[in-house]
């Protein structure tokens, strides 16, 4: 066959006679500390096809999408990477024995004679990838948000007669979402998410990219911690994925896919649901009575207070372990803003000792209290620790000045565009209500200037 198919939480296998390339492959074990299970089994046919295949693409760090648990059987394929500033990702892979290649950005790279495929990074430490199948693109945006790179991606869109998109979409818990008031409340519930039939975003994405197919990607998996399971609750129902979905288009796929590129011809590919599996914190190796030793604590303190740019955000963090408090000075001069996290020692070790505390965060059994002026996770801590000092290697300011340059001086015009959109957007919403009049009116404007 000359196509693709759509299987576990976010892989995409692309054939051209024989499998070449299988992206993000999660095939088998745990992910976040034992906190992440896949939804659904992976096929024996479907299995076969990504051991055979000679090339594995990997998105970003996180272990739904290299899972080290999976890529251990798959040594005999060669892992490709976009580039990213100084190629974390690289360096650890290649330490592991793992054959690696970097592709050039934004350049067509052919794997076999139909076969072809361009990747894109950004500064969130993202990365997307492009697969042209037989002359129809796949558009692989996983679990990354729309960037700079929009334009550019909307451009090669206008090249093809068949345009597939995929990404991550409703997907409550895939980010901190196990936060609390000050009072103990738990901020995230249901009604939150999911306010617009789940099939009407899709179509509305796949329409700013020029699609005219849409496959609900990368939100293939279930929460199986008894301190996490809560998170099931605000994840999206399998069954409403396609949710108010417009007949006329872009054409709604199922989520597990085959795609004939030769014919046109589309089928699903039917994976058994996982049966439910219930771990304990102690099966996955914690324990919530542990608490820290001195030299924890020096550790916690080293790794937070050598990200220069929380003091922009925080004045303290204080963490809970074992009922221990530990506090982390960041910036006196915000001593009422901080963050109070609980969280089990053991987990919480291993993301700061592997520099990899967004695993802890998106595992969602760590408990999370904003106190004062402190601003949401996501666009403030989550970046500093996690994409840009844990991934990207940039902690100083002088750093991040660097890291941002570099990746501002790949796409200067879509960077300007994109920061103008971001704040004029910021702004209008400050002034216009969502959804009145002028709002519905300003968004159909927009949209038919960008065309």
């Amino acid at each position: 066959m000359l196509g693709f198919e759509t299987i576990g939480n976010a892989t995409l296998i692309a054939y051209d006679g024989a499998p070449v390339i299988a992206t993000d492959p999660w095939i088998n074990g745990d992910a976040y500390f034992g906190s992440w299970g896949l939804s659904h089994e992976i096929p024996p046919a479907q299995m076969e096809a990504i051991k055979k295949c000679k090339y594995i693409w990997c998105s970003h760090g996180h272990p739904d999408h290299i899972n080290l648990n999976s890529i251990v059987d798959l040594t005999g394929a060669q892992i490709l990477l976009a580039d990213h500033y100084n190629g974390r990702l690289k360096t650890d892979l290649t330490g592991m024995g793992f054959s690696v290649r970097v592709l050039p950005e934004r350049t067509w790279e052919s794997l076999s004679p139909n076969v072809r495929v361009l990747t894109i990074s950004d500064a969130n430490q993202d990365s997307i990838l492009l697969v042209d199948v037989g002359g129809v693109l796949v558009i692989n945006l996983n679990d990354a948000g729309y960037a700079v790179w929009e334009r550019f991606v909307r451009d090669i869109a206008k090249t093809f007669k068949t345009v597939v998109l995929m990404r991550l979409w409703g997907e409550g818990a895939a980010d901190m979402t196990n936060l609390f008031t000050e009072d103990g409340e738990r901020i995230a519930k249901p009604e939150m998410y999911n306010l617009v039939p789940l099939g009407q975003t899709i179509q509305t994405d796949g329409k700013r990219f020029g699609a005219t197919h849409v496959v609900p990607f990368s939100s293939f998996h279930r929460f199986q911690r008894t301190d996490s399971i809560w998170a099931n609750d605000i994840c999206t129902p399998f069954d409403q994925l396609g949710a108010g979905a417009d007949p006329n288009g872009p054409q709604m796929l199922p989520a597990f896919v085959r795609f004939n590129a030769e014919t046109g011809e589309i089928s699903c590919v039917n994976p058994k649901l996982q049966s439910e599996l219930l771990k304990t914190p102690e099966d996955c190796g914690d324990n919530w009575s542990d608490c820290l030793e001195t030299a924890d604590q020096a550790a916690i303190r080293a790794y937070f207070q050598s990200k220069e740019k929380l003091r922009d955000f925080v004045g303290y963090i204080r963490f809970i372990v074992g009922g221990k408090e530990t506090i982390v000075d960041i910036n006196p001069a915000r001593k009422n803003s901080g963050v109070t996290f609980e969280a089990p020692r053991t987990s919480l070790m291993a993301s700061v000792n592997y520099r990899v505390f967004d695993d802890i965060m998106i595992a969602n059994f760590m408990k999370t209290t904003l106190h004062g002026d402190t601003p949401m996770l996501n666009g403030t801590f989550t970046r500093t620790v996690a994409k840009y000092g844990d991934n990207g290697l940039a902690e100083s300011l002088e750093q991040l000045r660097v890291y941002h340059r570099h990746y501002f001086r790949r796409d200067p015009l879509g960077t300007i565009l994109y920061n103008l959109e971001s704040q004029s957007e910021s702004m209008f919403r400050k002034f216009v209500p969502h959804n009145g009049m002028v709002h519905r009116a300003a968004k159909s404007l927009y949209w038919t200037i960008k065309g």
